[in-house]
């Protein structure tokens, strides 16, 4: 028995050229694609300013807590004050510190943004 050919493929293809095309990069952007030295230099730009910020924000942080138990020693007076009926060291480490940290992290984070922003508007531009 033979088999019985069917109709002959046929290839099917767009006239539409554009769509295959790449989008057209900025040079900052394209450099920093291909990992070329100048790309790295961008990139470790980026990464400096990045560390920096987290260098001030945690140091200040760890400044402002770290003077908690000095404020402590240098005067005794704090460590046996109430504020509410509650004695001020429980106060400040229980309470007070909370705010010291959210305050540090959304400084951190809106700052951290805008070196974003500024990156890429940079890369952007070239």
């Amino acid at each position: 028995m033979s088999t019985p050919e069917g109709p002959r493929r046929v290839r099917v293809t767009s006239p539409r050229t554009s769509a295959a095309r790449r989008p057209i990069l900025p040079t900052g952007a394209r450099e920093i694609d291909e990992q070329t030295r100048l790309g790295q230099v961008y990139m470790q730009s980026l990464i400096q300013s990045q560390l920096r910020l987290t260098l001030v924000v945690i140091g200040s942080v760890v400044l402002v807590l770290g003077s908690i138990p000095l404020l402590f020693w240098l005067v005794p007076p704090t460590r046996t004050l109430s504020v509410l009926g509650l004695p001020l060291p429980w106060v400040v480490l229980g309470i007070l510190v909370y705010p010291v940290v959210y305050v540090a992290a959304r400084i951190y984070v809106r700052n951290a943004e805008r070196i974003e922003a500024e990156f890429t508007e940079f890369v952007g531009r070239q």
